[in-house]
């Protein structure tokens, strides 16, 4: 497992979204963009294939990247309550910042969408929330970590907050599988830097995880280190977040890794009790992209999924693909071969 790709975000209006997305947080490279069925997907989209049209969006700065997917032949459908912390599902996605005084300050002087002041985590960590225009709130974090020496301060995705129904359960699939074995903090009460959120006035148990393996494979130096928050209420009963709603509904969808040795994974997936629900089986075309994918689930349905990349375009416009099959799976691509996917790069 070499890291978090993306991260779903089901929306709307895929155009608004994406330009939103790259002006805000400079995902402003399209790996993929690509119009289809999602045939694979059945069991969470009504028993029927459902099309759809998907971009997956990247920093070059580095972090993860964004696969931002709407449905086009049916209306894509919000939650029918409103969503609080401890809710069970992905409720925030992470971005990293290079100054989070001075990220702070760009979204303030742009009207974004603020929903809190600079606080700190319980481990004395600086970090704010935002909710962009569609609905999803996003917690900027101070990072060290980055690909590329630019000076703009705003980076790509580094992990996410979930909650889940027992935390010590969850960690089963989180830690033994995705490999985030360190505890950066496990606190239990009402906490300050959650006030402002939907719910952060409920005590609830936090659990941040990190991992002490340092990621390998081809895009392990772009995509950099992650974290994933556990949260469980304490105090009342979380509804599930795509409750009676479709996977690409509104909202955070998917937590999705690069990997390589899929069979492998499949294996140690079953055994540990989380089978893999869906499975492409063999290659699948995203595009101009290919690879195979898998999800599983977590211990409250959250939906995580697998890809191992076959082929992506690295300049497109001259019919430049990199086949990633006949490459080292733990060898990491060289810098400059990354970078030359700035040639797709959208510009306002």
């Amino acid at each position: 497992i070499n890291g978090i790709q993306q991260i779903g975000i089901g929306v709307t209006d895929i155009h608004a979204a994406f330009r939103w997305y790259r002006r805000s947080f400079l995902m402003d490279v399209p790996v993929f963009d690509d119009i289809g069925n999602a045939s694979h997907m059945v069991r969470y989209t009504g028993g029927k294939p459902q099309t759809r049209h998907a971009i997956l969006a990247i920093n070059l700065q580095g972090g993860s990247g964004f696969e931002i997917w709407q449905f086009t032949g049916r209306k894509p459908q919000g939650p029918s309550f409103s969503i609080a912390v401890g809710d069970l599902g992905i409720f925030l996605v992470r971005i990293k910042s290079r100054d989070i005084v001075k990220t702070y300050d760009n979204f303030r002087s742009n009207g974004a969408g603020l929903i809190s002041g600079i606080n700190e985590d319980p481990f004395g960590e600086k970090h704010f929330f935002l909710r962009d225009p569609f609905g999803n709130i996003f917690q900027i974090v101070e990072s060290e970590e980055w690909f590329t020496g630019k000076k703009n301060s705003i980076g790509g995705a580094c992990g996410c907050l979930i909650g889940v129904t027992d935390i010590d359960k969850s960690r089963r699939l989180y830690t033994d599988i995705l490999g985030y074995d360190c505890v950066v903090y496990d606190q239990s009460g009402v906490f300050d830097d959650f006030a402002d959120l939907p719910g952060g006035n409920e005590e609830i148990r936090r659990l941040l995880l990190s991992h002490s393996k340092r990621k390998t494979g081809g895009f392990s130096r772009l995509i950099g280190s992650s974290r994933i928050e556990l949260v469980q209420c304490l105090t009342r009963s979380p509804s599930k977040i795509f409750e009676h709603r479709f996977w690409g509904d509104l909202g955070f969808i998917h937590l999705c890794f690069d990997i390589q040795g899929m069979d492998t994974l499949r294996e140690k997936c079953t055994e540990a009790g989380f089978p893999f629900i869906v499975d492409s089986s063999q290659s699948f075309d995203m595009g101009d992209a290919s690879g195979r994918f898998s999800y599983i689930e977590d211990t409250d349905s959250t939906l995580i999924e697998f890809v191992e990349s076959h082929r992506i375009p690295i300049i497109k416009k001259l019919g430049l693909y990199l086949d990633l099959s006949k490459r080292d799976p733990e060898k990491p691509l060289p810098n400059w071969m990354i970078r030359l996917l700035s040639f797709s790069r959208v510009k306002d």
